[in-house]
């Protein structure tokens, strides 16, 4: 069972539909990693394929319980990055599954009951698959679910957004973060959430990987750069060397409590001698730079581009 507080209304609105046996052929749960949406599907699909479920909550005990805890169940599919033919991972959701999921939904239920399809990350679904699943979306057959499980939605196609029920997973109240990651016995919680941004999941995860040790390193580095301190290159590789979307993260947070704290009249943490305008732009191209590692550029010529601009 879920231990999220934030997803009580979501689960009463979807339970209260299948109840009434009006659940939607296709779900779009989506928002932040670090909210539990995957788990909060999990659950549900849990119940709805259990056979002796209550209130929606799997029994834990029957053949089907079994089944889904053994990963075999014969009705539920789950459709992820895949393998390559030369056994590498893919890095997107290719037309060729989906049209093998297809041919898969065209068989009868091999319980009698639903079939559930997870598509995780939806996101990551190329334009020729995106346009194959649609299709399915137009022609459900009957007792099909897919959830479709998106921490950027706004990457899949209107066409496929606008045929699923979509969920929305948004950061919870800051005092109902905070109570949640105190419960679960996470230690500096106010400071981990703050470093998450709000979000109470990553906050918990950062903090058991140390991650405040590391966005305190970060901003040492920025303030010693920024007084003319330290080598680019070094902080650099360490950048690289450690989490480098993490880092660039806690620098673009950094430069923003840098912008608030000249707002504010107050003692700027960095001291950075760039004006506000160059301050906005360092900020932009942080973000752009944390989306650029992910990709085949080289990650420390990215860095080192990014911390020659602070310089």
């Amino acid at each position: 069972m879920s231990t999220c507080p934030w997803h009580a209304g979501h689960w009463q609105r979807l339970e209260a539909r299948r109840a009434r046996g009006a659940l939607p052929h296709a779900l779009l749960l989506c928002g932040p990693a670090g909210l539990g949406k995957r788990a909060f599907l999990q659950r549900f699909v849990r119940g709805l394929l259990c056979e002796r479920a209550q209130d929606g909550e799997a029994c834990g005990q029957c053949r089907a319980c079994q089944l889904l805890q053994a990963g075999t169940h014969p009705d539920l599919v789950t459709l992820g990055y895949g393998m390559r033919k030369d056994g590498a991972q893919r890095t997107e959701i290719v037309i060729d599954q989906v049209r093998e999921l297809s041919a898969r939904l065209a068989m009868a239920s091999q319980f009698g009951g639903w079939q559930v399809v997870v598509i995780d990350p939806a996101d990551a679904m190329n334009a020729a698959a995106a346009n194959a699943l649609l299709k399915t979306l137009e022609e459900p057959t009957p007792q099909t679910l897919l959830a479709l499980l998106a921490d950027a939605p706004w990457r899949l196609p209107q066409t496929i957004r606008s045929r699923c029920q979509r969920i929305d997973f948004v950061l919870p109240a800051h005092d109902e973060a905070l109570a949640w990651l105190r419960a679960q016995g996470v230690e500096a919680a106010e400071a981990a959430l703050e470093a998450a941004g709000g979000n109470p999941g990553l906050a918990r995860a950062w903090a058991e990987q140390g991650a405040l040790a590391r966005r305190q390193a970060v901003r040492k580095d920025l303030a010693a750069l920024a007084a003319g301190r330290g080598e680019a290159t070094e902080v650099a590789r360490r950048w690289l060397d450690g989490e480098p979307e993490q880092c660039l993260w806690f620098a673009a947070q950094a430069v923003a409590d840098e912008v608030r704290a000249r707002a504010a009249g107050t003692p700027a943490p960095l001291a950075s001698t760039l004006d506000d305008e160059a301050l906005a732009g360092w900020y932009a191209f942080a973000n752009r730079t944390r989306d650029a590692v992910r990709g085949p550029l080289r990650g420390d010529l990215l860095l080192l581009e990014l911390l020659a601009g602070w310089r």
